[in-house]
């Protein structure tokens, strides 16, 4: 899990599509609602840390088994 949490590395919308198995316009719709991290602009690039998603993503575990 530790290698999950490497605050440096960022990921992709391809990444987060791929390790969810949800779509990028799911995503895009989180992000408009404030439910997803925001994006970070690179040139044209969107990234994210790849921390922030995980960390989104285990709070999302957390709330379905309550």
């Amino acid at each position: 899990m530790n290698d999950l949490l490497n605050d440096n590395e960022m990921v992709d919308m391809q990444f987060i599509t791929a390790y969810t198995k949800m779509t990028d316009k799911y995503f895009y719709k989180l992000i408009s609602e404030g439910k997803f991290p925001k994006q970070i602009k690179i040139g044209r690039s969107s990234r994210w840390f790849k921390k922030e998603v995980v960390e989104w993503l285990m709070e999302r575990v957390r709330e379905s088994r309550g």
